[in-house]
């Protein structure tokens, strides 16, 4: 029998085990490589991309405190929604909403674990379509990878990463260990150079010119040529038979040598460049911030996945709060402020911020140009192949993590029929939730492919001459429209995006106000972990879910992608509260709990 109701999880995992597996779903190597094209496309918001991503990871510190101390008190398999149910049967007076508590979290919880995997499956898309352009450019664009070939690998990669999942945990944590350290280390090493790049080059200086269709960098300025399409004229790059830019020549026919510069930016008021360290890490902008906020939170989150591995740690109350914090010091506060220093001061006039919001992969642009200037002409596409396989392997690790935390969640909720039974049941031999992995790999397919079917929309859109100049065919050019039908549609990366990150708000300020009922009276009660800590956070993550409505109508951010997300939010909320009702009904269960049973209080 493949199934078995009644089996239990079987403790396996020290505080080594717990923190990898944490960290993988943070995993700094995937997100520098994702989220710094949504960053970059949101709106003209990008000054103030380090300062977002600073205030996400105060908001996430407050919260994986509340986290931490909840798990010392209920520490099982099911994490916030577990939390709400016994904080609330263990509060003196809030007791009878317990049941109606833990629906909503964890309910609201499947808004960010049922979503977040397929953005992970879209960008290993964009991921492999890059390096498929990369190597075989008369095949695809690495810049602007075609849909098709995107979604296939979306698909593949989350039926692939559900059978290691459905192997079991322990599988799954010797994986995630070694990904741990191969990305940190090769991102780091990125980091590095990039820095050195901008040190070693300043304005006045020879510097290389990047061009996105051959993915190459130059030491020279390039030719332009006028060119019309749809009856607009542009100026278009110059090139030979074999696509390579032709060199701009002076007045005795010498190649005109690049010279970098650092332009703030261009002549209609668009971010370009930083022009100092100190405009890199400056909040300029509120407004930009707290849009640049809503959408890292998705580099951030995964902390919290450790709390729903309680049943299979071995000393969970002292082990789980530790992972928590662990996990977010080192991936979101040492590894990620520093690389995204390291990304937005590289930018230069060779490379601004305007190249980077037309391709799918700016950071493995980033790292061909630095390769090249370290390693010489040619060798910065080795540099990042090396650098993508890192990539390749983080994606593998968050989306594996992402899997195990969210069906666990999913079989908790299975186990207390409050979604359909079968998903609490566990596969008989490796004692996985293995209905809710399967479920979830699907579910990961099909908004893996929405991430990727429209890349370039809105802000993001591609001119009419870059999207003629793709290499023709199904998988190289087929889901491209004209520049002006992309532009009029949400950017299908950031529109997901924000989705999740709208469930990853609601279920941190919920963990949030959990951990103040929780404690409410509790003997060890402490005011600022207790109280001060969970509030800031609640009002953090509250600002940062109302600025999905307000930012647009202050003119911050683009309208498309928060609208788009919050209906999405208001179809699965509507739904929830529709299947709790007829649930409760078929089951002949009450909304409110009525008595308490010693075996319900922890």
């Amino acid at each position: 029998m493949a199934d078995t109701p009644s089996g239990e999880m079987k403790p396996t995992l020290g505080l080594t085990g717990l923190t990898m597996n944490a960290m993988a779903l943070i995993a700094p190597g995937a997100f520098l490589w994702l989220t710094f094209v949504a960053q970059a496309t949101a709106g003209n918001t990008a000054p103030a991309m380090w300062a977002g991503i600073f205030f996400a990871v105060l908001l996430c510190l407050a919260t994986a405190v509340c986290y931490a101390e909840l798990s010392k008190l209920y520490p099982g398999t099911g994490s916030s929604y577990y939390f709400a149910e016994q904080s609330f049967l263990n509060h003196a007076t809030a007791w009878p909403y317990a049941r109606l508590s833990k629906f909503i979290v964890g309910w609201g919880s499947h808004l960010y674990y049922w979503i977040y995997p397929g953005v992970m499956c879209g960008v290993m898309g964009v991921l492999c379509g890059y390096l498929a352009g990369t190597i075989w450019p008369n095949f695809m664009s690495a810049s602007n990878p075609g849909p098709m070939f995107m979604m296939v690998c979306a698909i593949v990669t989350a039926f692939g990463v559900a059978y290691i999942a459905n192997r079991g945990v322990t599988g799954s944590t010797s994986v995630n260990i070694a990904i741990n350290v191969i990305q940190i280390s090769a991102l780091l090493v990125f980091s590095v150079m990039a820095f050195g790049y901008r040190v070693n080059h300043p304005a006045g200086t020879p510097g290389l010119n990047y061009d996105a269709q051959t993915t190459a960098a130059y030491p020279y300025e390039f030719a332009t040529e006028k060119q019309t399409a749809n009856g607009q004229t542009t100026d278009v790059i110059s090139r030979d038979a074999n696509g390579v830019p032709k060199p701009k020549l002076d007045a005795a026919g010498k190649p005109v040598t690049f010279q970098i510069a650092y332009p703030a930016t261009d002549d209609k008021g668009n971010f370009l460049t930083h022009t100092t360290a100190g405009s890199v890490v400056g909040i300029h902008n509120f407004g930009w911030m707290f849009v640049q906020a809503t959408i890292a939170i998705l580099i951030l989150v995964g902390f919290e996945s450790v709390t729903s591995m309680g049943g299979e740690a071995k000393n969970p109350k002292r082990d789980i709060p530790i992972a928590v914090i662990v996990s977010l010091l080192v991936q979101g506060v040492f590894c990620y402020l520093i690389e995204y220093f390291a990304a937005n001061y590289f930018l230069n006039s060779g490379y601004p911020m305007s190249s980077a919001t037309g391709s799918a992969a700016p950071i493995g642009d980033m790292m061909i140009i630095v390769g090249d200037a370290l390693f010489g002409a040619g060798n910065g596409k080795i540099f990042m192949l090396v650098e993508a396989f890192t990539v390749f392997l983080a994606i593998i690790g968050t989306t594996l993590s992402c899997i195990n935390t969210g069906a666990r969640v999913t079989y908790a909720m299975g186990r207390d029929a409050e979604v359909p039974e079968h998903f609490g049941m566990l596969h008989s031999k490796s004692l996985t939730p293995h209905r809710a992995i399967w479920t979830l790999a699907a579910i990961s397919a099909v908004v893996g492919c929405l991430t990727v079917c429209n890349l370039f929309g809105d802000a993001g859109a591609l001119a009419d001459s870059a999207i003629k100049a793709l290499p023709q065919g199904f998988w190289s050019s087929f889901g491209y429209f004209s520049h002006d039908a992309m532009a009029a549609l949400p950017n299908s990366l950031l529109t997901i995006t924000l989705a999740s990150n709208f469930g990853t708000f609601l279920l941190y300020m919920l963990s949030c106000i959990i951990c103040i009922v929780a404690f409410q009276g509790h003997p060890a009660y402490n005011p600022v972990k207790h109280l001060l800590i969970p509030v800031f956070g609640l009002l953090a993550n509250l600002a940062c879910m109302a600025f999905y409505i307000i930012g647009p109508f202050l003119g911050f951010g683009t309208k498309l992608e928060p609208f788009t997300a919050l209906g999405i939010a208001a179809v699965w909320a509507i739904y929830g509260g529709i299947y709790f009702v007829s649930s409760s009904k078929k089951t002949g269960r009450t909304t409110m709990v009525t008595a308490r049973s010693s075996s319900q209080i922890a």
